[in-house]
């Protein structure tokens, strides 16, 4: 007789790990693991249990095992077809939020949505805001259309296949557009590490220096903002002053960046009066 119990002992996974996927193997919530934990399992759950621990031990992402990563207290579907939403990407729909705080009815672009997770949390926290969520990946939007469905009561976010801005509507003018684009150079030697390996590479890096998704929205953004709109992209870690440099260049200002919970600045925007 093999219990929870015995399960969680004998796994190699860090706990946390090893609870969440046999969670998702049994099919029970955090409190079943402790009231149930004595408890005979069948056969069939051991051996999915030590399959998916085998993949994990492989490297293969959690979220991707599961299938669902919470982003912005909201549980979003996942898929290898699309970037894992991460924390540190929270900061997009915060600093989102803060600037349409005063605006009823803001319009918001999301470039390169991938899970939607960004602009599904802001239309989530604002119903009265008119989205928009953009990426070239048919199979990307299908997960998106998928989670908008699944976690908003209205259809308030329009999904657009598009190479960054090239098929967006332009009669629209946003108060905001935000991205978390493709930002890793080429030959980064962590894009074969982790849980980068099973990700997309196309919406990891551009394969050349990590800069040129950034550019062509910093360049192709003021024609979408309405006046005093604002532009915020995610970034690397030392990307911070030429993201910057980029925007104040192309006629942005009050150009800033904001630091993620780790301290490192991972956000940079300004906005654009001309």
């Amino acid at each position: 007789m093999i219990t929870a119990a015995d399960l969680l002992r004998a796994s190699v996974l860090p706990q946390l790990e090893a609870r969440i996927l046999l969670m998702y193997v049994l099919g029970w919530r955090r409190t079943e693991l402790i009231t149930r934990d004595h408890e005979p399992l069948s056969d069939d759950a051991i051996a999915r249990f030590e399959a998916h621990g085998a993949r994990r031990t492989a490297g293969e992402p959690i979220a991707q095992l599961t299938g669902r990563r919470e982003f912005f207290g909201l549980d979003f579907k996942v898929t290898p077809d699309v970037l894992i939403p991460r924390p540190e990407t929270e900061l997009l729909v915060e600093t989102a939020l803060g600037l349409i705080a005063d605006t009823p009815s803001g319009r918001v672009l999301d470039l390169g949505t991938g899970t939607g997770a960004i602009a599904i949390s802001i239309a989530h926290a604002r119903p009265d805001a008119r989205v928009w969520a953009v990426d070239r990946s048919a199979a990307a939007l299908d997960v998106a259309r998928a989670n908008a469905a699944r976690l908003l009561e209205h259809d308030t976010v329009h999904f657009v296949e598009s190479d960054w801005t090239a098929k967006v509507d332009p009669s629209l003018l946003f108060e905001v557009i935000v991205s978390n684009p493709p930002y890793i150079a080429g030959d980064d030697p962590h894009l074969d590490q982790g849980d980068l390996c099973f990700e997309p590479r196309g919406a990891l890096t551009d394969d050349a220096d990590g800069l040129s998704a950034i550019r062509a929205i910093v360049e192709s953004a003021p024609f979408l903002l309405a006046r005093n709109g604002s532009l915020w992209i995610e970034h690397g870690y030392d990307q911070a002053d030429v993201v910057g440099r980029l925007l104040q260049a192309r006629g942005f200002t009050e150009v800033q960046s904001k630091r993620d919970l780790a301290d490192i600045e991972r956000a940079t925007g300004g906005v654009f009066t001309a």
